[in-house]
């Protein structure tokens, strides 16, 4: 789990970019390509999403979607989806969709993730499970440190946002919704070390601790990335809802 960059990461990450949509060599301009990695990043990253929409972020006619969405239909990377929208007179109508598959996914994902599994398979095999949750928590302190300052000047209807942003910075183009149930949901469309965390579930539940600890407020995680979905998502709690201790509750009513 990596919250802090560097150049050496940043050429990573340039490098998985640039190989995120493989073709075969010289048979695809270099302009083209991009273009192309582009599209298969906004689709991960905000998708799924429509053609239309893909063409205005993009500023691109919707020839040259259409044919960027081909190529990345044949090659696996995207699959279409289905969505119901209401149109005039109540009707609803099928919108035609582009989502991100999991090889499409994993094209994107860094090269350090069978070395981070090898030696987190080692720490297990020699150390326990225990060393392995001691490493996750190792990890997402740096998030924490980063953080807090942070956190203590803005407001906490902010929180959520600048937690949000920040994830994105370090590569988990993540976003941040109010629910209909008066909480907040952050949504993670990458994840990094999904197929790590698929194997050790500690860097998933360390992260989660970590937002709680931030947002000062319960945290749920109700889907992830490493287990098979297509989005990792964690449910905010309302601050009205978190339960004081009794020895807190006293320690305010004293206060008074």
């Amino acid at each position: 789990m990596k919250y802090v960059t560097g150049t050496a990461n940043t050429r990573e990450t340039a490098a998985s970019r640039r190989s995120a949509v493989p073709s075969a060599p010289g048979a695809v301009p270099s302009a083209e390509r991009g273009t192309r990695a582009h599209v298969a990043r906004l689709i991960m990253e905000h998708g799924p999403v429509t053609a239309a929409a893909l063409g205005e972020r993009l500023g691109l006619t919707p020839a040259a979607v259409r044919r960027h969405l081909d190529n990345l239909l044949a090659e696996g990377m995207i699959e279409p989806r289905t969505a119901r929208q209401r149109g005039q007179r109540g009707r609803g109508r099928p919108a035609k969709l582009f989502g991100i598959t999991d090889a499409g996914r994993s094209a994107f994902e860094h090269a350090y993730d069978d070395l981070a599994g090898s030696a987190l398979r080692f720490l297990a095999e020699r150390l326990g499970g225990e060393a392995v949750t001691d490493f996750a928590r190792s990890q997402v302190s740096a998030l924490v440190a980063r953080l807090t300052p942070i956190m203590r000047e803005v407001p906490e209807d902010q929180r959520l946002r600048v937690l949000a942003e920040a994830l994105s910075a370090d590569g988990y183009a993540a976003s941040a919704s109010k629910t209909g149930t008066g909480g907040e949901q952050l949504c993670q469309h990458h994840c990094p070390v999904a197929h790590v965390a698929a194997e050790f579930p500690q860097l998933c539940e360390a992260e989660t601790e970590a937002f709680g600890q931030l947002l000062g407020t319960p945290v749920q995680r109700l889907a992830t990335i490493a287990h098979g979905d297509g989005i990792c998502t964690t449910h905010v709690s309302p601050r009205s809802h978190v339960i004081l201790s009794p020895q807190h509750r006293e320690s305010k009513e004293s206060g008074r």
